[in-house]
């Protein structure tokens, strides 16, 4: 059996699967080609992560398909309903890269709150020639502890993103309107534990409180965060966006800014993917990643193994 690994596939994720028996393809196919190729090519398994979009008429057109497989959290990328009322599996791998993408979202908030998002540009400018004037400009930081972070989707990223804060000694809030409460435990490198039960509030309350928030949601039809939202958010409030692009409303999002309403911004995730706005690339208070919260070597091995068992039980199972 073959399988295409379009966005590709970790080395340990090929070795299992070629071990399991599979064919593993790790040539890019362009969207436009990836049909014709699929079929020339009579592949059973087509794994993506968030740039090939699986939709109906690929999967009608692919009768070959057996197996759907997204390289992470979110699947809205493939029409995941319709797959499997065609007999499809459709599989992904929820909790491989959720202490990654935390990991980023601390990555952003220590940046911002010491300024290395402007730091970075402007070092290499004129940090020869206006070392002091720069060193005054970035002397006004702020520490995390004893700030609170308000986690708007309290899922299994939203839960590592607590840890790590509470790690760091923040106060943590949450909303997310399908969980009441969850059990938050920090692990320590002694084998010591700490469990914390974190009660999830009004969307209106944690805005409204937060000194920093850190979106985990999936994607939406309209906007989480939009003007009103931004509104009801305390002066110099931060926001952090690794979850999925068009969550938040840009625009707004850049006026807030410019009123400092909002101190910073730490995006990793875009309204216009792969070509956010130049107006977003280009402000001065926002630190930009390029959509990489799962991109760890550790994640990606996770990611890929995971995969591979779930392929082998499903698809072994079905021959036996």
């Amino acid at each position: 059996m073959k399988v295409l690994a379009n966005d590709g596939i970790s080395k340990s994720g090929v070795e299992a699967l070629e071990k399991g028996g599979f064919e593993v393809i790790t040539t890019k196919v362009a969207q436009e080609q990836l049909v014709s190729y699929i079929n020339e090519n009579k592949i059973d398994v087509l794994l993506v992560r968030s740039a090939t979009k699986v939709r109906k008429d690929l999967i009608d057109a692919c009768e070959s398909i057996k197996v759907i497989g997204r390289g992470g959290v979110g699947m809205d990328n493939i029409d995941v309903e319709y797959a499997r009322s065609k007999g499809i599996s459709v599989i992904n791998t929820p909790a491989a890269s959720s202490q990654s993408v935390a990991e980023l979202v601390f990555a952003h908030l220590y940046g911002g709150v010491r300024f290395l998002y402007d730091a970075n540009r402007n070092m290499p400018l004129e940090g020869e020639s206006k070392f002091p004037q720069l060193k005054k400009a970035y002397a006004g930081g702020q520490e995390l502890r004893g700030k609170t972070i308000g986690i708007i989707g309290l899922g299994r990223i939203g839960i590592e993103t607590a840890k790590i804060a509470l790690g760091v000694g923040m106060k943590v809030i949450a909303a997310d309107k399908f969980v009441d409460k969850a059990d938050v435990v920090v692990d320590f490198f002694n084998g010591q534990s700490v469990k914390i039960e974190i009660e999830t509030q009004p969307l209106e309350e944690v805005y409204k409180v937060a000194d920093f928030i850190s979106l985990h949601v999936p994607a939406q039809k309209g906007y989480v965060i939009g003007k009103k939202e931004l509104d009801l958010m305390k002066e110099g409030v931060a926001i952090v966006n690794a979850s999925r692009g068009g969550v938040i409303d840009e625009v707004a999002l850049i006026e807030a800014l410019d009123s400092e309403k909002v101190a910073f911004a730490g995006l990793d995730v875009f309204e216009n993917e792969p070509t956010p706005a130049i107006k977003v690339l280009m402000h001065p208070k926002i630190s930009l990643t390029p959509h990489i919260g799962a991109a760890t070597k550790q994640a990606q091995d996770r990611i890929g193994t995971e995969l591979a068992q779930q392929i082998i039980s499903i698809l072994k199972s079905e021959t036996v």
